[in-house]
């Protein structure tokens, strides 16, 4: 899980397109804290902290404790856009969280073992069909990242979303057993396996 991380903002009285305008011409960025059945709270945040912690990665799944006029609220970043042409952040959606509290987060798969997969070996290639895990989890128990190993896997071989093991207190979201790796056999090994089995077919 990634630490809690600190950030301080100044609450906004007016939100609104115009608003959020008049908060990026002052070198801010504008965001909103909602949720928790509490009213939507307008903030700025300073442009260059914030463009530092979109881009350091985990952004979306690091829980932050955001110091607002000196009040402590807990969130968990939503959702975030950035300007198309010169890629910086224009806006930023919060999700005030609680202890013991229950929420999605979308978490990236990373894939281990190549160096010992007899597939890799022959030349077969890891092809990664989702990137991604869409997780209910506690806030405080948010992992970085999940692992398929492909350790002893050889070509053919798949990872489904039921082989892998997910931390303590996490479930998939998904309902189907969705297929997240696969080791698939190099184009000449495809070719001569082809061959013989058009053969037989023109024998026949």
């Amino acid at each position: 899980m990634s630490e809690i991380k600190q950030i301080k903002a100044v609450a906004r009285d007016r939100s609104g397109k115009g608003a959020a305008r008049a908060v990026r011409r002052q070198g801010q960025v504008p965001a909103v804290i909602y949720g928790a059945g509490q009213p939507a709270q307008a903030i700025s945040l300073d442009f260059n902290q914030t463009k530092q912690l979109i881009f350091a990665g985990h952004f979306l799944t690091t829980i932050f404790d955001i110091d607002v006029d000196g009040k402590s609220v807990r969130v968990i970043p939503r959702d975030y856009q950035l300007d198309p042409v010169r890629d910086f952040p224009v806006h930023i959606d919060f999700l005030r969280v609680s202890k013991g509290q229950t929420i999605k987060v979308v978490v990236p798969l990373h894939v281990v073992g190549q160096e010992k997969s007899p597939g890799v070996k022959r030349g077969g290639t890891v092809q990664i069909v989702e990137h991604s895990i869409e997780l209910a989890v506690s806030p405080d128990a948010i992992p970085d990242f999940i692992e398929a190993s492909v350790e002893g896997l050889d070509i053919g071989s798949t990872i489904h979303l039921n082989d892998i093991k997910l931390p303590k207190g996490a479930k998939a979201t998904a309902t189907e057993n969705a297929t997240l790796v696969t080791i698939v056999a190099p184009t000449g090994l495809k070719e001569e396996e082809a061959a013989p089995a058009a053969a037989e077919g023109t024998a026949a």
